[in-house]
Order: structure tokens, then sequence, then C-alpha cells
């Protein structure tokens, strides 16, 4: 069995393609959590500072500042800068450092956030002008910037948790997609081992209802038509064969007479033998040939066609045993004029053939089908054989009596030609002799071909 390219496999592309997703989708949502966290972190300090900036600028304002500030809340660096840049006032933790700022906030928006950075280290502060004056101190209040802020490992975190995760849904997806296509590996591999040879493999079924087990059930039914159209031919090659080496003996052995016994042999006597030998294989091969084509659904051309006045037609030339014909109306169908006159001649002719003294045709419609009915008075055929009667190469004991010439393929081509235009051909109950019936579609009004 071929392996599958790994770039052509199902399994692989389902892989890529889910990880190519998940991939995205976590690149965005870890993208978007880094930002969040980022925001949520940064913030939540500058609302700390905020607080802590205005508690002091308040207090200074009220004359009740201490020396030196206490911290609160985790904000440790508070500083307050006079109007020329020097720490007049700070925390213990900002006591004997620079100042944190020289930004000033303008007198008309006296709080505003700030991040200093230097070499070393960034701050976040929030300044907070004590008061609009021109000289007005300026309280600051912030901390050293945490280090989720100052440095890259939030996104080294996500992105390694986002890698797990991708790694996981792409192996689930390998995963879980061969174990979808585990049974059509399965179904492939013995496909691979059935042959014309042996067709009575089965795949197996996968359990459950799902798409591959409707896919295996499927398979198994068309082996088994497949299985069942190869003996089918089987036994039509075998019998063609026995029916075509039946008059090819009896042609040989009437020649190989006239060469040996010249003198004794009636040359035309013998030419009469090999003529009519000759007209039976022509026959069958004929009829081959028509059963080959309807098989194949060889394609023929269909016009509208008034059954009653072509089964008229067809009667009118009918020699032998009298016929008689029912068709009170008009009854249209579609189909191949060539093939529906085949189907009647041979109805014709099996009935003639079994008849005792005549043959009843008719032709209606009834519930939407046009009905041909032929009808003998002889023997009838029996509910046994029925069926077999439309199998190739049939001929009854009663048929071989009255014509030894048939080629038992006249009522197997009918059906095939009744099936082939939508319709049946049956043999129905009858108080005497045999009656066919053929249904075909009926056509509401003829159609211009």
């Amino acid at each position: 069995m071929t392996p599958v390219p790994l770039l052509h496999s199902i399994r692989a592309r389902y892989t890529l393609i889910a990880t190519a997703l998940s991939l995205i989708l976590l690149m965005t949502i870890g993208l978007s959590l880094d930002l969040a966290i980022r925001y949520r972190v940064q913030d939540d300090h500058f609302f700390e500072a905020e607080r802590v900036a205005a508690r002091w600028s308040a207090a200074l304002r009220n004359g009740a500042l201490p020396n030196p500030i206490p911290t609160s809340a985790g904000v440790g660096l508070i500083q307050l800068i006079d109007v020329h840049g020097k720490v007049v006032d700070s925390s213990a933790e900002a006591a004997n450092e620079p100042p944190v700022s020289m930004h000033r906030p303008p007198a008309d928006d006296r709080l505003q956030k700030r991040t200093e950075c230097s070499q070393d280290r960034c701050l976040i502060l929030m300044a907070n002008r004590v008061t609009p004056a021109a000289d007005s101190p300026v309280v600051y209040a912030g901390t050293v910037e945490p280090s989720i802020l100052a440095t890259h490992r939030l996104e080294y975190l996500v992105a390694a948790v986002a890698l797990l995760l991708v790694g996981s849904a792409a192996w689930t997806t390998w995963w879980a997609v061969g174990r979808t296509l585990r049974p059509v590996a399965v179904i492939r591999a013995r496909m691979a081992e059935i042959t014309v040879s042996d067709l009575s493999l089965r795949v197996p079924m996968p359990p459950g209802k799902d798409e591959i087990a409707l896919l295996a059930q499927t398979a198994n039914r068309t082996l088994a038509r497949l299985e069942g159209a190869v003996e089918q031919q089987r036994q039509f090659a075998s019998t063609a064969s026995h029916e075509l080496r039946t008059p090819i003996t009896g042609l040989r052995t009437q020649l190989e007479e006239a060469l040996l016994y010249p003198d004794d042999a009636d040359l035309r006597g013998t030419v009469r033998g090999a003529l009519a030998a000759c007209d039976r294989l022509e026959a069958i091969v004929n009829d081959l040939l028509l059963m080959a084509r309807l098989r194949a659904a060889d394609p023929a051309p269909h016009e509208s066609i008034e059954l009653g006045a072509l089964v008229g037609e067809e009667v009118a030339q009918a020699h032998g045993v009298p016929v008689d014909v029912y068709a009170p109306s008009e009854v249209w169908v579609r189909g191949s004029r060539i093939q529906l006159i085949r189907v009647v001649d041979n109805l014709l002719s099996n009935a003639r053939r079994h008849a005792d003294t005549c043959v009843e045709v008719s032709v209606e419609s009834a519930d939407g089908q046009a009905v041909v009915a032929v009808v003998d008075d002889g023997a009838g055929i029996a509910p046994a054989d029925r069926r077999r009667v439309f199998e190739r190469f049939t001929r009854l004991e009663e048929g071989r009596r009255r014509d030894s010439g048939g080629s038992g393929l006249g009522l197997a081509i009918s059906l095939d030609i009744a099936r082939a235009h939508r319709g049946t051909l049956r043999i129905e109950d009858s108080p005497r002799g045999a009656r066919f019936v053929l249904r075909l579609p009926l056509l509401d009004h003829p159609v211009a071909s």
C-alpha cells in the first residue's frame, strides 16, 4: 500500500491549520493579556501614588506636614520640592536622594502622572502642585517600577504558556484526527487487498453511526453488488460460450462431413444447414451486442411514441396465430422506438409460440402508466418459473419443443429495455395461458422530438 505524502495527508493539513489558528489566537490573547496586566499594575501604582500625594499636599496647605514624611500603601518615595528644585521634606526612603523629578505641573493642571527613568531604574510618580501660586512647592509620591514592568519576564511567561498551549493543540489535533482516520486507513488497506478474482472480502465496520461508518457500510454494499455483477458476468460468459458452442459445433460437423465424404454428402442440404447455423449464431451475437449496449446505458434517441399505433403496426406484420388488439385511446410514452419495437416483437413472438388458437394484446393507461398486456391461450408459465424466464439463455421445455432455434435472450433483452425506460415487465396471473405486462411512464402530452 503506497504511503500518503505528508504534505498531502489530511492529518498533517488539519494539524497545521489547527496549529496556525491556535498560534494566531493565542498570540492575540497573549498580547492583550500582557497589555492588560501592564496597564493594571501601572494604574494601581499611579492610583496609590496619587492618593498619597494628595494627602500630603493637603497636609502642607494646612501646615501639618510631618518631617520626615511617613510612607503608606507601598509608596516609599515622597518628596516636597520647592520652586527652586530643592528638596524641602521627604520620606526616610527618599532622604539624601536628589529630586525625583524636576517637572512642575502647571497651575491649571496641578496633578500629573510621571515616569522618570535613569540608568539604573524607573520611577512611577504622581506630581501634585500644592497651590496655583507661582512659588508653590510640588509634592512627589511614587515608587520604583516593579520588575513585571521593568523587565520582559511577563512577555516570556505569556509566550511560554502560549507555546505550551499551541503544542498541546497541535498534539491533540494530530491525535484526534489520527484516531478519527484510523478506520479509513483500515478500510483503505482492506480495499487494496480486494481483487477481481476475490471479491468476497469486506471492509471492517467501525463502531458508531458516523460518516466513516456510513462510508464502510456503503463500500460493503458496493462490493456486494460488484461481486454479484462479476459473478453474473462469469455465469453469462460461461452460458454464452456454451450457447455459441452448439451451433459452431454443428456447423463444423456438417462442413467436416462434406469434406470427408464428398460423394455421400448432400451439398445443397449441407449449405442450408450451415446457413441455418450461421443465422442462429448471428441472432445470438446480435442479441448479446444489444444486451451489452443496454447494460452500458448506451443512450438511444428518444421521441414521443403513441404506443397503441406502434403495437398495431407490429401486429399487422405478424404471421401465424391470430392476434387481437385492444387500444381504445391514445397512450403516449417517450422512449426509443427501435427498442420498444423490439420489446413488442419479443412479446408477440413468445405469445404466438406458446398460444393454441389466439393472442390478445391490450394498450391502456392506468395510474399514470402506459400498460401493454400480451396474453396467449397456451399452457401458461408456472409461478416458480416466472422470474427464471427473464434470465439470459433460459428456455423452458415447452419453448424448446415448440421452437428449437431460439437464443433464450428475447425476454432478458425486453426486461433490460423496460428498465432502461424506467418501466417494468412482469408475468401476472391469467385464467389461461401467460400474461406478460409491460408498464412504462405515461406521457401526458406528446413532445416534439
